[in-house]
């Protein structure tokens, strides 16, 4: 029941990671959260997540990474790659495919960069590798209501940012009510993790990604842009490109079919 979801926390190096894990296929899929994971990690989320997600759990062990507990003040996300992998080593998960979604997806680039070996094939859904002015103008922004302890700003401005106008109708009173509930005892793990964000380069390297990858934007996407999907797919010789005409930066969740799409792609 449930897909066999379960809550875990994994310590090395001195530090603890939240993760979840479901399914009980022979595959290995690894997912990365983007930077809502530096207002609440995963813990607790197994059953939530297991059910967003449940497609792949019939032919992939899933594993669902937060970044560290305890992260220093500078963090980047080659070094949350660096993490991410040395967790892989010890729960003896030598490859995987994965799926990075937004700043996940800005990980994912340098896990594949930096241990090759260990990327079957890779997603990066709604990302960038390389700044704009629409990243920085965001995060910028995130920071600043962050920093003024303004957790129901900073909710309403990043759903106002990643969902479509009717998904925003739609969903509007569930939104409220989420914007008021969930703050944190302090924002230091947001900003530091949006900084990451906000230095992320990874596009002149890109060239040493040799694993297949699927590269998904929106055309509305008003946090990291069209564009820098569209970039991406550029510099990756074994890449595809979807871009989602009528939606933004939440697509994954607003799509039908992307999970499906997904597993299509890496079911080939």
């Amino acid at each position: 029941m449930f897909w066999d979801a379960k809550n875990h926390k994994i310590k090395i190096n001195g530090y603890e990671t939240d993760f979840i894990s479901f399914g009980k296929g022979d595959k290995n899929l690894i997912i990365i959260p983007g930077l809502g994971d530096g207002i609440k990690t995963v813990k607790g989320m197994a059953v939530p997540l297991a059910f967003m997600y449940r497609i792949f759990a019939k032919k992939y062990k899933v594993y669902v990474f937060s970044r560290k507990n305890n992260l220093s003040e500078v963090y980047s996300t080659r070094e949350m790659a660096k993490d991410l992998h040395d967790a892989m080593q010890e729960l003896g998960i030598q490859y995987a495919d994965v799926l990075g979604v937004s700043m996940g997806g800005m990980i994912a680039q340098y896990l594949a960069i930096d241990y090759p070996i260990s990327v079957h094939k890779l997603v990066l859904a709604v990302t960038l590798a390389k700044q704009n002015n629409t990243i920085q103008n965001s995060c910028r922004k995130w920071i600043a209501l962050a920093d003024a302890g303004d957790y129901t700003g900073l909710m309403l401005d990043t759903a106002k940012k990643s969902y479509t106008d009717s998904y925003l109708h739609k969903n509007r009173l569930m939104l409220g009510i989420s914007s008021k509930i969930g703050k944190p005892g302090d924002f230091k793990r947001f900003t530091t993790m949006a900084q990451a964000c906000m230095s992320h380069n990874a596009y002149d390297e890109l060239y040493k990604i040799k694993c297949p990858v699927l590269v998904t934007g929106g055309k509305q996407d008003k946090i990291v842009t069209c564009r820098a999907s569209q970039e991406i797919a550029g510099k990756i010789r074994d890449s595809r490109l979807k871009i989602y005409e009528e939606y933004g930066h939440a697509l994954y969740e607003e799509a039908d079919g992307f999970n499906n799409m997904v597993l299509e792609f890496l079911d080939i």
